[in-house]
């Protein structure tokens, strides 16, 4: 750097004031919580900048070698020098890598308002040093100890005098001194390296325990002859009793210079598990995504009339998780999966009733009616962007209560990032690669590694590894990728637009292609290249357009409705493909699903068949539109059981007496009477044709049908009741908002209004304005009289010139202005407000005082 540039910033705030305002941009940006609210000036951005919660957040979200050069700032000498933080990453040795990474990493650093001072004058903010320095309580990630002057800080001087004619050096006057002369010797390789020869082998050995941390060891009240070498010329020392520390001096010595065992300048690449055909990757995509839809179509369907009761603290019991499982037929986490994503894209929710129960929403309704591409991208949207994580279901809270599904406390802010940086390391691999999950897994832990003691529950992985692993299976589960590569949809929802580069064709059996192992560097560097950057997540706008656009390439890869079935002779119905939502539904009601597959199986039943006529069906109806939908003609079999179903269907009426049969043939119900089955119903005959029953109408038809009669319910005036399927809804409901990581990165006008307003801030409490004969206390404005103000503003009006005032508005808060007068009467001023940026009117009376501006202050 140039002498003749400004001079170094003795502050943050000094530093930030010196930024233009795309700077101050890209800060808010990265660090949107410094705006909540919006600072009054840089003062007070920089003070919020260095509070812990601030700072901490800020760390939390730093790549492994960026947090790498903190810690090593924390560690370094404050001031730091850019060369002296370069030794400490690179060593002795200069790995090239870090040379070359070091200005990225401080620029971030720089960026975010950690770092601040020119290049000769590193200051890292204070919280952050004291959050990364070393201290018993808090071992640095370094692990490096103390330096000589903090070990010694309590340290007799007798004593330094003591270690410093040990160590060879000469003896001096003072302690501070003498410290002095021992860090010197420490930090000299060559008089260092002499010192360590002296050493004996024992000594030595015990130097290399401590070097790479944890620093601190423990000793006798007698040392054995080699520690007490150690300690005599202060290469142990003492931190209590019982307990000496390596001094940080020695420790980097002997680690050849650098803070950090391992130093990772370069993420890891992304290894090839496989490579296929992007065709093979979006057919199979496609075939998961049209699975996805009928998994969730047969949830809803299943809880059509009332799905299973609310837990009185919320969601969904184990045992109904478990019965949900067995109709879908498969797995306890995968069910919990699925009720989720429905939750989370609003087709289901509770009802609200004094009895809840969970129940489609009307939205669902709607979503039946769409296409099938559109209805998938209303799941995988759902799913990109909830926070609600179904992968913690069967775990703890921090009060130790199980988590349910579609239970409280499955909010994990971090979902929403964590899925779309998993998407955007597959899309940034060529197209058809999908990556071995251990290296996708390294690289997010790279570019957040866990800082301190896991703090999540549930399992040994931190959250956003086990996010990420939950992510893959997801998305394949729902069709986003295929064969564990990115499928064109998943790219398309993502915003991203087709693929760039393509793989090479398979030359291998099964579609694959063989793994090649490219130089680690080599493919780190090229996945992070500024011509590939990562891909931001989408406002909620621009991820309608990106969903759209994920239907549309979803659509020709889909089947096409039928609208047919092939019915067989042994009373099943084969469905060769997806069916016509009318003709689904119809048949859903007719017949009992048996198989899923390719081809779906359904079966009638004399119970599937009764089904459609307590909905309304008559016979006729039925075999009308098995013929219609039917490419083989009717079986006879099937026609006889429609027949012999409708014929006894309603010769038996049930009632509300309690409950009460009717039947015009009294030979039916002396059967029924006669019947061992029927004693818990408890009938009695009233009259020859009809039996009450001291239990309820519903009980009542579900025994009768138990013993194999068909009885038909009935109205009050005779009329037999028709159940039609798909009758409970819950009330309107709206998917479940997502909780927020923290405050949401503010758009581009936001920002603008905001650096505008601390700019002018900035302006009203560090302009210049001259010296008056009452000075105020604290440096605040001086108060004037009422005559004084009035004067002032009336000379501002006629000279053009800006003032500086104080003012209280309605609400009893004050603020500092910088105004140019444009007029004054009424009692009021109108003046050009440099603060807010516009012309504004104040009362007069509410100006506690005025100031005129400094002369050689620019305009």
């Amino acid at each position: 750097m140039s002498t003749e540039e400004t001079p170094a910033p003795r502050s943050l705030a000094e530093a930030l004031r010196a930024r233009d305002d795309a700077s101050l941009a890209a800060l808010l940006r990265t660090r949107p919580d410094l705006i909540t609210p919006v600072p009054t000036d840089l003062t007070q951005l920089a003070t919020r900048a260095g509070t812990r919660a601030s700072v901490v957040r800020a760390l939390e979200r730093l790549d492994r070698f960026t947090l790498q050069t903190a810690q090593a700032l924390a560690v370094a000498p404050d001031p730091a020098s850019y060369d002296g933080l370069l030794a400490l990453l690179a060593g002795d040795a200069a790995d090239p890598a870090v040379t070359a990474a070091l200005p990225r990493a401080l620029g971030v650093l720089r960026e975010q308002a950690l770092v601040w001072g020119g290049t000769d004058r590193l200051r890292l903010v204070r919280t952050a040093r004291e959050l990364l320095a070393p201290s018993p309580q808090h071992p640095s990630p370094t692990g490096l100890g103390p330096t000589v002057a903090e070990a010694t800080a309590g340290m007799s001087p007798g004593r330094v005098q003591e270690i410093v004619a040990a160590a060879g050096l000469t003896s001096t006057h003072d302690a501070v001194s003498a410290v002095a002369s021992l860090t010197a010797l420490f930090t000299d390789r060559g008089r260092m390296a002499a010192l360590l020869d002296s050493a004996a082998s024992d000594s030595v050995d015990v130097l290399r325990r401590l070097v790479w941390g944890p620093p601190y060891g423990q000793v006798t009240a007698d040392p054995a002859p080699h520690l007490r070498w150690l300690l005599d010329r202060g290469l142990l020392l003492p931190t209590s009793p019982g307990t000496v520390v390596l001094p940080r001096e020695v420790a980097l010595h002997l680690r050849d210079g650098r803070a950090h065992r391992t130093t990772e300048p370069l993420p890891p690449g992304i290894e090839p598990a496989a490579t296929h055909r992007p065709q093979v990757v979006d057919n199979a995509a496609a075939g998961q995504a049209y699975t996805a839809l009928a998994t969730v179509e047969e949830l809803l369907k299943d809880w059509d009339e009332g799905g299973p009761a609310v837990l009185r603290a919320g969601g969904l019991s184990v045992r109904d998780l478990k019965r949900t499982a067995v109709a879908l037929d498969v797995s306890e986490p995968v069910a919990a999966f699925w009720v989720e994503l429905a939750y989370a894209a609003g087709l289901l929710a509770s009802d609200g009733e004094a009895d809840e129960r969970y129940a489609a929403t009307p939205a669902y309704d709607e979503w039946l009616e769409w296409p099938s591409a559109q209805r998938w991208a209303r799941l995988a949207e759902a799913w990109l962007t909830a926070t609600r994580t179904p992968g913690v279901i069967g775990g703890r809270d921090a009060k130790d209560r199980t988590l349910s599904a579609l239970g409280p406390g499955l909010d994990r802010s971090a979902a929403p990032e964590v899925r779309h940086r998993v998407l955007a390391l597959l899309a940034a691999l060529p197209e058809g690669t999908a990556p071995t999950v251990d290296s996708v897994l390294a690289r997010l832990r790279w570019e957040r590694p866990t800082r301190g003691p896991q703090q999540d529950r549930e399992g040994d992985e931190d959250l956003r590894t086990r996010l990420a692993r939950w992510t893959l299976a997801e998305a394949e589960s729902l069709g986003v990728t295929g064969r564990g590569a990115l499928s064109s949809q998943g790219r398309a929802l993502l915003g991203l637009p087709a693929a760039p580069v393509k793989a090479p064709e398979p030359t291998g059996p099964g579609d694959k292609l063989p793994v090649h192992h490219h130089d680690h560097h080599t493919h780190a560097a090229s996945s992070t290249s500024s011509t590939h950057p990562a891909p931001e997540p989408l406002s909620a706008s621009e991820q309608a357009v990106a969903s759209a656009a994920a239907a549309r390439l979803l659509t020709p890869l889909l089947p096409e409705p039928l609208d047919h079935v092939l019915l067989q002779a042994d009373l099943t119905a084969v469905a060769p493909g997806p069916l016509k939502r009318p003709l689904a539904d119809m048949l859903g009601v007719l017949a009992d699903v048996e198989s899923k597959g390719g081809a779906t199986v359904y079966r009638f039943t004399p119970g599937s068949v009764r089904r459609a006529l307590d909905a309304g069906r008559a016979a006729s109806d039925l075999h009308d539109f098995l013929t219609a939908h039917s490419r083989t003609p009717v079986p006879q079999p099937l026609a006889y059981l429609i027949d012999d179903v409708a014929r006894r269907h309603g010769h038996l009426r049930i009632g509300a007496a309690s409950a009460y049969v009717r039947c015009d043939d009294d030979a039916v119900l002396s059967e029924i009477l006669a019947d061992k089955r029927s004693a818990n119903l408890r009938l009695r005959r009233l009259a020859p044709t009809v039996l009450a029953a001291q239990t309820d109408p519903a009980a009542l038809l579900d025994g009768l049908r138990a013993m194999g009669f068909a009885p038909a319910a009935e109205s009050a005036e005779g009329d037999v009741l028709i159940t039609r399927a798909h009758a409970h809804r819950t009330p309107p409901r709206t998917a479940p908002d997502p909780v927020p990581d923290g405050p949401p990165a503010p758009d581009s006008t936001l920002l603008s209004a905001a650096i505008r307003a601390i700019r002018a801030g900035d302006l009203a409490s560090t302009t210049p304005r001259r010296p008056t004969e009452t000075p105020a206390a604290n440096g605040d404005l001086p108060r004037t009289s009422p005559a004084e103000t009035l004067a002032t503003m009336q000379a501002a009006v006629m000279t053009g010139e800006a003032v500086w005032i104080g003012y209280v508005n309605a609400e009893g808060a004050a603020s500092q202005r910088v105004i140019a007068p444009i007029r004054v009467e009424g009692g009021f001023v109108t003046a050009y407000d440099h603060t807010a940026d516009e012309v504004r009117t104040y009362p007069l009376h509410r100006v506690t005082g005025v100031a005129e501006l400094a002369e050689d202050v620019d305009g």
